[in-house]
């Protein structure tokens, strides 16, 4: 099945037109807001199935409502309105009458397996579109049916109505996880896989990725660190606290707060904003004595986002100083991102400089840690590889390949 979605991908990809995705997209747009009553009937029978099955951060990734089906609309007239890219970086003389240049070209089809998250289907395949190329979709079984409708419904009879083979966007139509595995070993029809999802399963199709020789871009981990300095101003804390903590279930939440031995005061009031929103405070072992919180029995860095039985949690430990909150940040978290809360700017750009993850905040929150907000492209997923590359939110114009090319001098 997954290869006979990509080798028709391929087949796309050679009649692709660049110049027409952006109208494209547009009536894509168009399409899901006069068909919103289908995929929302779609999205609560998969709703229903996973209730039971699913955790509530994981459900309400799930959930679509009218607020969020206009959310996605919107992502994709913003991914029409946006540049194409720039295919020539740049050019030079070379000696024997010849002229080099840089170039970004398209890859070709490339697979995304993402989680149970249906707005997901429409932000990978529009941006990776944008980029010249085609794409594979695999879905968790969760979102299956919404998925589907959006594939069936809304974006192939956009790029169909539009001249482009609506093959372009293809779709693994089963939830076996077997379909997942296929779709990072097929190296001669899908050369880059995005993967999105929890950290064991996404760290598993990343390595068998690897053996196979498929390029994959994971985001396989989360959670947002929040240092707060001594010189830290409460209601700034306060209000970054609750902005970080809007949703649960998404990974550039709020996991990891840690309390400078200057703020202690301050731990107070973090502990009335994870109470206040009904979550269970962890404490590592220096914040134990703290009041209300109970014994850490994880990892410092665990990302509570990802974990369904207890997604309802937050970490807090104390630190001595602003060195080892950089430090711990570094070594001990995914590396998506930290924000510290400080009214000391020094204190805030030796944190800035001395943080290694893809995204670094002073009084703002790690929600910002998403491809629409940050850049205004919905993102393909983020990317927290300590590799050359794209890091961080991956969107349109970080999918290609650069190439070198060489012709005669005023060709």
């Amino acid at each position: 099945m997954v290869a006979a979605e990509a080798a028709e991908a391929r087949v796309a990809f050679a009649r692709l037109d660049e110049a027409r995705v952006p109208a494209a997209l547009v009536r894509a747009a168009e399409l899901l807001r006069s068909r919103r009553g289908d995929v929302l009937d779609a999205n609560a029978a998969d709703v229903a199935a996973a209730e039971g099955s699913l955790d509530a951060g994981a459900l309400d990734r799930l959930r679509l409502d009218e607020p969020r089906v206009e959310t996605i609309a919107a992502g994709l007239e913003a991914t029409a309105s946006l540049p194409p890219i720039e295919r020539v970086v740049r050019s030079w003389e070379l000696s024997g009458g010849l002229r080099a240049e840089e170039r970004r070209v398209p890859i070709g089809v490339v697979g995304a397996n993402f989680e149970a998250r249906p707005n997901v289907a429409a932000d990978v395949a529009s941006q990776v579109l944008k980029s010249g190329n085609v794409v594979v979709l695999r879905t968790g079984g969760a979102a299956l049916g919404t998925v589907t409708a959006l594939v069936d419904g809304v974006l192939r009879p956009a790029l169909d109505e539009h001249g482009i083979p609506g093959a372009a966007v293809g779709l693994v139509r089963s939830s076996d996880r077997a379909g997942a595995e296929a779709l990072v070993s097929c190296p001669e029809l899908i050369r880059l896989v995005i993967l999105r999802g929890s950290g064991p399963s996404t760290a598993a199709l990343a390595r068998r990725a690897a053996l196979s020789g498929v390029r994959a871009l994971a985001h396989a981990e989360g959670g947002g660190v929040l240092y707060v300095h001594e010189s830290a101003d409460r209601e700034k804390l306060i209000a970054l606290a609750r902005e970080s903590l809007d949703r649960l279930g998404v990974c550039n939440r709020l996991n990891l707060a840690l309390v400078d031995r200057g703020a202690v005061p301050l731990a107070r009031a973090l502990l009335d904003v994870f109470a206040a929103a009904g979550l269970e405070a962890r404490a590592g072992e220096r914040a134990s004595t703290l009041p209300g919180v109970l014994p850490l029995d994880e990892p410092i860095g665990h990302e509570w986002a990802s974990d369904a039985a207890r997604v309802e949690t937050v970490t807090l430990e104390l630190v001595e100083g602003l060195d080892e909150a950089v430090r711990i940040a570094n070594d001990e978290t995914s590396g998506l991102a930290a924000a510290i809360c400080a009214e000391d700017a020094d204190a805030a750009a030796r944190f800035l400089d001395g943080y290694r993850g893809t995204a670094a905040y002073w009084n703002a929150t790690t929600r910002w840690t998403d491809g629409f907000k940050l850049t205004g492209a919905p993102e393909t997923g983020i990317n927290v590889d300590w590799t050359p590359g794209p890091r961080g939110p991956v969107t349109y114009d970080d999918l290609y390949l650069r190439q070198y090319r060489v012709v005669p001098a005023g060709a």
